[in-house]
């Protein structure tokens, strides 16, 4: 079997969202998440479900939760801020756990200025409404640190988000048209 050092971190991700029985995973669509987004799509005993907004994803693993399955959430920091009324009001009202896969903007090397807000403000946020967070800075953190806050989330009911850092996922940069460029000026 690989380990989580030998291998992209969404194999690990992977391999441990089945091993703790999420059976459901909502997700916004990103690019940092679609290694791990196209296993879950993959995998029958796994349903995905693309969702129109992080909030809805939300919702979703509640539903799951009610229903007798485990489930998780993956989205992009910039999504976390439309989360946050969701998941206060479930997660602290209604005890149910919650875990949450983030993959990091606005961190190193971050080429998008609009991207460095939200990204520095996404652990402080979920902590202010209870929720967890556990930092993945290099590749081989994430599968330990996904295998612990899925024992967490579903042992403890508690609401744990695992950052995935922008080292793991790869910092994007603005590229401006050359041409577009000249012509504006810029």
């Amino acid at each position: 079997m690989p380990t989580d050092t030998d291998e992209h971190w969404s194999a690990a991700a992977h391999r441990h969202l089945k091993t703790a029985g999420v059976r459901q995973v909502g997700y916004v669509p990103d690019a940092g998440l679609s290694q791990l987004i196209e296993r879950c799509r993959e995998d029958n005993a796994i349903e995905a479900v693309m969702c129109a907004t992080e909030e809805e994803a939300v919702g979703l693993a509640a539903g799951a939760w009610l229903g007798g399955q485990k489930a998780a959430v993956l989205m992009q920091s910039s999504g976390v801020g439309n989360t946050i009324n969701a998941i206060a009001s479930l997660t602290s009202s209604a005890k149910f756990p919650l875990f949450v896969i983030v993959t990091m903007r606005g961190q190193w090397g971050e080429g998008n200025p609009w991207q460095v807000p939200m990204g520095q403000a996404v652990a402080p946020t979920l902590q202010a409404v209870g929720v967890k967070t556990y930092a993945a800075e290099t590749a081989e953190d994430v599968g330990a640190k996904i295998e612990a806050g899925l024992r967490m989330a579903f042992s403890s009911e508690q609401a744990i988000a695992v950052l995935v850092g922008q080292r793991v996922i790869g910092s994007k940069v603005w590229v401006v048209d050359a041409a577009a460029a000249e012509e504006t000026g810029q």
